[in-house]
C-alpha cells in the first residue's frame, strides 16, 4: 500500500510539473505570436496559433514516442547481447 501511494504521488507530481511547463511554453508562444501579429490578434490569428501549436505537439509526441521505442528496443537488444556473452564465457 505504501509503495502504491508513493507511486501515485510521484505520478501526480510529474503531471503537475508537466502542466507548469506546458503553461510556460504556452505563455512564451503567445508572446511570440503577439510580436508577429501585434497586440490586437484576430480570430484567424488565434486559430492559426492553435493549429500550429497542435501540429507541433503532434510532431514532437510522435518523435518522442519513436525515440522511446528505439531506446527500449536497444536496451532489450543490449541485454540479450550481454546474456549471450555471459553464456559464451560459461562454455
Amino acid at each position: 500500500m505504501k509503495a502504491e501511494i508513493v507511486e501515485k504521488v510521484a505520478a501526480l507530481t510529474t503531471a503537475a510539473f508537466g502542466l507548469v511547463a506546458a503553461l510556460a511554453w504556452n505563455s512564451a508562444i503567445q508572446k511570440l505570436f503577439q510580436n508577429i501579429f501585434g497586440e490586437q490578434a484576430t480570430i484567424a490569428a488565434m486559430f492559426l496559433y492553435a493549429i500550429l501549436v497542435t501540429a507541433l505537439a503532434v510532431i514532437i509526441t510522435i518523435y518522442l514516442g519513436k525515440a522511446a521505442d528505439k531506446a527500449k528496443n536497444l536496451s532489450v537488444i543490449d541485454k540479450l547481447k550481454l546474456r549471450a556473452k555471459a553464456f559464451k564465457r560459461k562454455q
